[in-house]
């Protein structure tokens, strides 16, 4: 019973809840549980696309061109935009870079919620399908995998 009770406390810190400390003796704390602890975000915190999409919209792009930056930083500029322009790739990385421009300015300059939460929702599937297309034949798994789960044919 009382490892069910440590399970159950541990479940209830992963997600987010307080511990009541009951009569029980004070347990050494690993790091692990101190980290959990403070990595965890209120329900504010993690609906943050819901509650300023505008202010979401301009991390997750910055974060999206920082995050080529660094691969750039990894590999090499010219490998990273070569890589890039790959004939495989062309089309998803336009749509990828298409989507975070339109993001920012959605956000930047238009200043709507609603067209920014499109726009977030576009560049997201933009790096999903733009992430494939390093994994040789993902791109065309999913698509089948999508075909056949919303294929309206009986």
């Amino acid at each position: 019973m009382e490892k069910m009770n440590q399970a159950l406390e541990k479940m209830k810190m992963l997600v987010g809840m307080d511990v009541e400390d009951e009569e029980a003796a004070p347990q050494q704390e690993s790091f692990m549980d101190d980290f959990n602890r403070n990595c965890t975000l209120s329900t504010k915190q993690s609906m943050l696309v819901f509650f300023n999409p505008i202010k979401f919209g301009i991390t997750f792009s910055f974060g999206n061109l920082l995050a080529l930056g660094s691969t750039a930083f990894l590999i090499g500029p010219k490998r990273q935009v070569t890589m890039m322009l790959d004939p495989v790739r062309l089309y998803a990385t336009a749509i990828y870079l298409a989507s975070i421009i339109i993001a920012l300015f959605s956000a930047l300059y238009v200043r709507n919620k609603l067209l920014t939460l499109l726009a977030i929702v576009l560049e997201f599937g933009a790096l999903i399908w733009y992430s494939l297309s390093y994994v040789p034949f993902a791109r065309s798994m999913v698509s089948k995998v999508m075909m056949a789960c919303f294929d309206t044919e009986f």
